[in-house]
């Protein structure tokens, strides 16, 4: 999809529909230390990000705007640093892995020309 017929609305519902498949990859992680402590950080670096773009969009200035985003893209960079450790500890088969990460790409490139966006204005 490209960034162009991409609406607040159409962003909004891909974050919130990336933080539920997010916490389908954390509760489908072995019942380890390691896997119990991965599925904690993960469901809260990867469930922020939509609730923090809503705030956004209810910004009361761009610079507010941009910073929310911020934000939301900061947590999107940790959870994509999650799902590879999650891949390098073999705690998930990389198949499991490949569509959720190549979302967290896409939402990070989204956020990012959003944020520069608002900064250019």
């Amino acid at each position: 999809m490209k960034n162009d017929s991409m609406t607040p609305e159409v962003l909004e519902n891909r974050l919130v529909g990336f933080a539920v498949r997010i916490g389908k990859v954390a509760d489908a992680l072995p019942d380890t230390r390691l896997g119990q402590h991965i599925a904690d950080q993960i469901v809260r670096s990867g469930t922020s990000p939509a609730p923090n773009y809503s705030e956004g969009c209810a910004a009361e200035s761009r610079k507010d705007f941009a910073h929310k985003l911020s934000i939301s893209l900061k947590e999107l960079r940790e959870t994509k640093t999650w799902l590879r450790i999650i891949r390098k500890a073999d705690l998930l088969p990389a198949q499991r892995l490949r569509a959720i990460t190549d979302e967290a790409d896409q939402l990070c490139a989204i956020l990012s020309r959003s944020i520069h966006t608002s900064r250019e204005k």
